[in-house]
């Protein structure tokens, strides 16, 4: 007598089936794949200097942000020859508005270090890594979607996806390196780099943070977070930290024409290469009257400006104070003097672009 068994029911631990996943998930790719200014058409061979400008633009940025910029970076400098002859203050000005600005710098260098050995990048992970401002995520992506290396490409949408689909509920950031090794799982050999545009896609469009579009992924039916209803709330994320406010002072130093006083920040550290407002340090106890004015780079009758300048970066916030002066002398090395209609040309980051915005304001007042 035969004995009918029922199938083996999936559980969250032998769920999904990667070739299965895979499969599915190029056929939807292809089909519903997002047109991006940096992405090769279907059939078409990617350009690497293209995938590598895309990817550190992408850097902690958005799509819909990195986009004009893109477009307008290949329109001036198409060739990564180009973008290595460029001169620094070129590319950083051209960089103004999209943050992060060690990328530039590194960007300039990686371009620099490429166009020396005759505009071809490495075609491996380990090769791409020895370049300036290339760390794994990145090196993975462009080996996987410019030379069709299977690498495994993982972002925060592919970490969301792999987190639901295998009901991985550990909180980030600790759970990275398990989500790394579940996409690993995952990574076929072949369109490895397809795959990893697949995985960001489905990410960006369907496997959203807030409100998955569930019943339209071609991945429900392996999806254990789905099943088990809880699809929604992964994945789960360790609580934040307050981010610490510092303080420091700006010193708006006019001379008598109305120019302003520039100087270019050191190159290592935040903002670095860029230029500013003279200022002190960042610290996190407020200055006093006295030690603002004795951090001064010249002397002047310094007057408060009423109000401050608030900044957001990744780790901390910034308030910013700011001193208002005129001199009739300066010497010849303190900077590069600028009257207000000409900031528009140079290389200054939106926290500079605030202050200058409230000292215009407030300045005139004063008198």
């Amino acid at each position: 007598m035969v004995v009918a068994t029922m199938p083996k029911r999936q559980t969250s631990g032998d769920r999904p089936a990667p070739r299965a996943i895979a499969g599915n998930l190029l056929a939807w790719y292809d089909r519903h794949r997002r047109r991006l200014p940096w992405r090769a058409a279907p059939g078409e061979p990617a350009d690497p200097y293209r995938v590598w400008l895309s990817e550190i633009m992408l850097q902690q940025t958005t799509v819909a942000a990195v986009g004009p910029y893109f477009e307008r970076f290949v329109a001036r400098w198409p060739r990564i020859e180009a973008l290595a002859a460029a001169p620094l203050d070129d590319l950083l000005h051209g960089w103004q508005g999209l943050g992060y600005y060690a990328r530039a710098r590194n960007l300039h260098r990686c371009a620099k270090e490429v166009a020396a050995q005759g505009g071809r990048f490495p075609d491996t992970e380990e090769g791409l890594r020895t370049l300036p401002g290339i760390g794994g995520y990145t090196a993975a992506a462009i080996a996987a979607i410019a030379f069709g290396r299977k690498a495994t490409v993982v972002d925060g949408n592919v970490e969301r996806v792999v987190a639901r689909l295998f009901a991985h509920e550990e909180p980030l950031p600790k759970a990275k390196p398990a989500l790394y090794r579940l996409a690993a799982r995952l990574t076929p050999d072949r369109r490895a780099g397809d795959f990893a545009q697949a995985m960001m896609d489905l990410g960006a469009t369907l496997c959203r943070p807030r409100a998955p579009l569930c019943l339209a992924c071609p991945l429900n039916g392996d999806c254990a977070a789905r099943a088990a209803g809880i699809a929604a709330e992964l994945p789960r994320r360790a609580p934040r930290r307050a981010r610490p406010l510092k303080h420091g002072v700006v010193f708006w130093i006019e001379r008598k024409d109305g120019a302003v006083l520039l100087r270019r920040r050191a190159e290592a550290g935040l903002l670095g290469g860029l230029m500013e407002f003279p200022s002190s340090d960042w610290r996190e106890r407020p200055w006093s009257p006295a030690e603002a004015k004795r951090a001064a780079p010249m002397a002047a009758e310094w007057r408060a400006v009423p109000g401050a300048v608030r900044h957001g970066f990744t780790h901390f916030e910034l308030e910013l104070t700011i001193l208002a002066g005129r001199t009739r002398r300066a010497a010849a090395d303190a900077g590069r003097w600028c009257r207000p209609e000409e900031f528009g040309g140079q290389a200054l980051p939106t926290l500079m672009k605030k202050v200058a915005r409230h000292a215009l304001a407030a300045v005139p007042a004063l008198d």
